[in-house]
Formats: structure tokens, sequence, C-alpha cells
């Protein structure tokens, strides 16, 4: 029930979508004990962000929304891992990323409530 929400200042092609999608959704299920099967992923690309007012070329914004609480330690590991795969893969310094984590309490699916 983890949904991960990544939006990218740099052009992905479908195969780059996918290998971000992929890490990403790992990375979670293993952060937060979640299985894979739960994760739904939205990676948005060819976004203007901007810091300091000023545009950034090589940047990201993940958000991600999960059903109940996590430890401060868990989103920590979960962040430097974010940051590891978005510098490794893209390029894309970790000073230029910015992660939230939100927990909610209600979460609804197929119909009913988890």
């Amino acid at each position: 029930m983890p949904y991960i929400e990544a939006k990218m200042s740099i052009k992905l092609d479908v195969n780059q979508k996918n290998d971000l999608q992929k890490k990403l959704t790992d990375a979670v299920s293993v952060a937060f004990g979640k299985p894979k099967a739960y994760i739904m992923a939205c990676i948005e690309d060819d976004k203007a962000l901007y810091m300091a007012e000023r545009k950034i070329e090589k940047g990201a914004y993940i958000a991600i929304r999960l059903l109940g609480s996590a430890s401060k330690s868990s989103c920590q590991g979960l962040t430097g891992e974010i940051c590891d795969i978005l510098q490794s893969d893209y390029g894309i310094d970790s000073a230029n990323v910015y992660i939230t984590y939100h927990p909610v309490d209600l979460w609804g699916w197929n119909g009913g409530m988890f």
C-alpha cells in the first residue's frame, strides 16, 4: 500500500522509467517490509523544479505515502538509498533531491479499507 510519486527534472525514456520504478519499489518494499504487489508508483519526468529560486537542471522530488507510520531510522536508510540510486543512475546530486514521507491512517483499496 505504499505509493511512490517521483517528479524528475530530467527526461527519461520508457526503459529508464521502468528501471527507476523497479528500483524505488524494491527499496520501499525492503525499508518498510511491504509486499511489492501492493506498491504503486508514478514516475513523472521533464518537470520544472526550482530550489532557492533557480531552476534545477538535474533534480528530483520523491513523495512516499504509506499506511501507518514508519520509524525515522527506516526513512533515513531509505533516503540514503534513493539518493544513491539517483546519483549513480541519473547523475542527480543529493543536494537537489527532496524526499518526503507521508503516513496515512485511512487507505482504501478494492472497494474496501485496509
